[in-house]
């Protein structure tokens, strides 16, 4: 694995808030501006983003349906939640309750000391899980009781969390079979965990979302605008609009398992409660795996969204006065805008980018002329440029940049792993299990 600085030396861009600070990555360029009756134009039901009934054969991608849950659960491991906070906020106030790593806190909160709740009583170094290991740990209300309560939104990505818990006490037992000493077994499982967890960003996850060309090259040659010469930190070009791709690709249906038949996203798969035994995820479905069938695709990146995602469930967006804001592209949009970021134009021609003409984002069909909002044009440009099947290249020199540099600046990730360390199951394996019923290992 290769070994790269924990500490960039290109200039700062972060604020003097510290590690948890969320910045913009192009200070310099101007906020774009468009009056709300654009955005709701652009978002709402019967909008620009709204694919409406198209049903989900008609608009599917190459990618596997896993890969959008996947990297949700990375957003959830590196990002806070500030839905509370509202879009009008000034980017130098926030601060990031979850450290800008790719560390698992989600999973593992402060530990068996600072969180011992999230731990089994008579074996510390293991976490807990539902009765019969079947579903994420819950209260008598069906609230889930894990580290980030965003992890049981809906039920792919609670089933997902529910897969890495499983991964970590599967990492103590091998721990322990390879007779590591029991003070040191908790330090040794969460590190396998993570570096797996790392090296199926770097390697699976990231060559399937920017392109293995694009992912070499820049972990041969650097990072040219993500360089923070101190603490990391979180751009908000990367939280509010490049990282949002992934609302473009959830399907309106899927298949969950063997027994189970097309199931909505909203509101069938809603979260906050028990999953129930016939929704319990088969991950060979959503992710490609030996000896299966290939797994259900991800919709394309195309700049619409399924009309389950247009019309948020109450219980996810509460109660809104606005009945725009039950849309998720008109709360991307928002947000983008409320943070003031830059348009995607203006990105573009800053990375030597060749901007994307009017024609090919559409926008004059909503009445707009103008430049275009970062989380549309990336969209739009992952479109036009790749098919919808990955980002473009702003999109992908963003979310590239960003995810590879976290691991840079982490010196206990696995970009710094011994050199003889190796990865001994790929993420499918880790989600179902397999590496350690095969191999005996993990």
């Amino acid at each position: 694995m290769e070994h790269t600085h924990c500490l960039s030396r290109g200039r700062a861009r972060a604020p003097a808030a510290g590690a948890t600070s969320y910045a913009r990555l192009f200070p310099e360029l101007p906020a774009f501006r468009a009056d709300e009756a654009f955005l709701y134009a652009l978002g709402r039901a019967g909008g620009l983003c709204d694919c409406g009934d198209t049903d989900d054969e008609s608009c599917l991608g190459s990618e596997a349906a896993g890969w959008p849950i996947f990297g949700q659960f990375v957003a959830h491991d590196i990002t806070a939640d500030r839905s509370a906070l509202g879009s009008n906020v000034d980017p130098s106030r926030l601060t990031n309750a979850r450290s800008p790593q790719l560390d698992l806190d989600g999973l593992y909160g402060d530990g068996p000391g600072g969180h011992p709740f999230l731990f089994q009583r008579n074996d510390p170094a293991k976490l807990l899980t539902g009765p019969g290991g079947q579903d994420v740990l819950r209260n008598a209300e069906g609230t889930a009781i894990i580290g980030d309560p965003r992890n049981d939104s809906h039920v792919l990505v609670s089933q997902m969390h529910l897969a890495f818990v499983q991964a970590h006490n599967a990492f103590v037992d091998r721990a322990r079979a390879q007779r590591t000493p029991e003070p040191q077994v908790f330090e040794t499982a969460k590190r396998e965990l993570r570096w797996h967890y790392q090296t199926a960003v770097l390697r699976e996850f990231l060559p399937t979302l920017i392109g293995a060309e694009a992912v070499e090259a820049l972990l041969q040659n650097g990072r040219r605008f993500y360089r923070p010469a101190g603490q990391p930190f979180i751009p908000l070009e990367f939280a509010d609009a490049a990282y949002r791709y992934g609302h473009s690709q959830i399907r309106h249906a899927y298949t969950l398992n063997d027994s189970s038949t097309p199931t909505a996203i909203f509101p069938d798969l809603i979260g906050f409660r028990p999953v129930p035994a016939d929704q319990r995820v088969d991950w060979t479905h959503l992710f490609d795996a030996s000896g299966h069938p290939p797994a259900q695709r991800a919709k394309r990146i195309d700049g619409r969204l399924v009309a389950a995602l247009i019309a948020l469930p109450v219980a996810l967006t509460g109660t809104c006065e606005v009945e725009e804001f039950h849309s998720l592209a008109v709360r991307d949009l928002e947000r983008g805008q409320g943070v003031g970021l830059p348009s995607g134009d203006a990105v573009a021609q800053r990375l030597g980018e060749t901007v994307l003409s009017a024609e090919e984002i559409g926008a004059a069909q909503a009445g707009w002329r103008g430049e275009t909002p970062l989380w549309y044009y990336i969209l739009r440009e992952a479109d036009v440029r790749c098919a919808g099947n990955r980002l473009g290249p702003v999109g992908a020199r963003i979310v590239g940049e960003v995810l590879v540099g976290l691991l840079d600046l982490d010196c206990t990730s696995v970009r710094h792993a011994p050199p003889e360390w190796t990865a001994t199951a790929s993420l499918v394996e880790l989600l179902t299990g397999v590496g350690q019923r095969a191999t005996g290992r993990i």
